[in-house]
């Protein structure tokens, strides 16, 4: 927690030296990471420990020089007016460890969900629009989005305005984990259908080569959102081969992929920085940029920060071991 709070602080006095800049949130040089094929982004969670207003995610974005992202939920539902929450969750974590809310701010949380669900129903897709041509300018696409909308006690009406949402903001997927209760893949791709808008999956380490099959066989909207790292790290089967086999098996169904450098489970499963673990990073770029595959390779900053960096220097870091095995 107080590293965390030296990064929020350093950031916070970064940003503050940017707003005395004529430059700050000018974006006059646009950034470029497709290279020689292959979309390289990264998704805002990265940024995840630095404030996070829509013109301070995107000014990360420029200054890592990424040019296209999977964007979180919070800044562009914060910037289209979505209620403040009255809980701050932060408050939930005592010394590293979480303690249960009280009745009180349960009572608040549930009022709060249903606060947002009555937005969601009506709110305007200007803003989103808005947001997606404030990024446009940057130099910054969308090609997926991940708000937390789709869960099984959110309403068809809240599930079709993220997808809603997610197209006027020019992406072509939303993001998700795998449910557990197959019913929900396929409620979530029947209306995937409806708003001709893809839902990509995500696992962590329960990833196998068959987990994403009965979802995949549901609806054509039903897709995959691989997350390579965590998959290395499951271990058991998964192997640098089994992962390149199935990204070939699979490459018309993924449309989006996480990059991490994971160990494998016999190694510890650690995040570590790129080229230190056990994903096969170089080998999944190569083979994405050879074979024409219509695959964005998203940056997914999980390794620990080094004392001296913070997370945009780090993501720009992994860009650039990706601009270099692409090269």
């Amino acid at each position: 927690m107080k590293r965390r709070d030296f990064i929020y602080s350093s950031s916070a006095a970064i940003l503050g030296g940017l707003a005395l800049s004529s430059k700050a949130f000018a974006f006059d040089t646009k950034p470029n990471s497709l290279i020689n094929g292959v979309q390289i982004g990264t998704i805002t969670y990265s940024f995840r420990s630095l404030p996070g207003s829509a013109k301070q995610v995107l000014q990360y974005c420029v200054d890592a020089g990424i040019s296209a992202i999977e964007l979180m939920g919070d800044p562009a539902e914060d910037f289209a007016g979505k209620p403040k929450n009255p809980i701050d969750r932060s408050t939930f974590y005592v010394n590293g460890k979480r303690r249960k809310p009280t009745d009180a701010e349960k009572a608040q949380m549930e009022q709060y969900s249903k606060d947002v669900a009555e937005w969601r129903e009506t709110v305007s897709m200007k803003p989103f629009k808005e947001f997606a041509k404030m990024y446009k300018k940057a130099g910054v696409s969308i090609y997926a989005f991940k708000p937390n909308a789709f869960g099984t006690d959110n309403t068809d009406a809240e599930i079709e305005y993220a997808m809603r949402a997610a197209k006027a903001l020019g992406a072509k997927s939303v993001t998700v984990e795998l449910p557990r209760d197959s019913a929900q893949s396929a409620r979530l791709g029947k209306l995937g259908e409806k708003n001709k808008m893809y839902v990509g999956y995500h696992l962590h380490t329960t990833a196998t080569d068959t987990i994403w099959d009965e979802a995949l066989a549901q609806s054509p909207y039903n897709s995959m959102n691989l997350d390579c790292g965590h998959y290395i790290a499951a271990g058991g089967d998964n192997t640098k081969e089994s992962l390149l086999k199935l990204i070939e098996a699979r490459h018309d169904r993924i449309t989006s992929m996480h990059i991490k450098d994971r160990q494998s489970k016999a190694n510890g499963a650690e995040n570590l920085s790129w080229g230190e673990g056990d994903t096969p990073i170089k080998e999944i770029l190569t083979l994405i940029r050879d074979k024409k595959y219509d695959i964005p390779c998203t940056i997914e900053l999980e390794y620990k920060v080094p004392e001296n960096s913070d997370p945009v220097t780090e993501v720009g870091k992994c860009f650039q071991f990706a601009k270099g095995a692409l090269s």
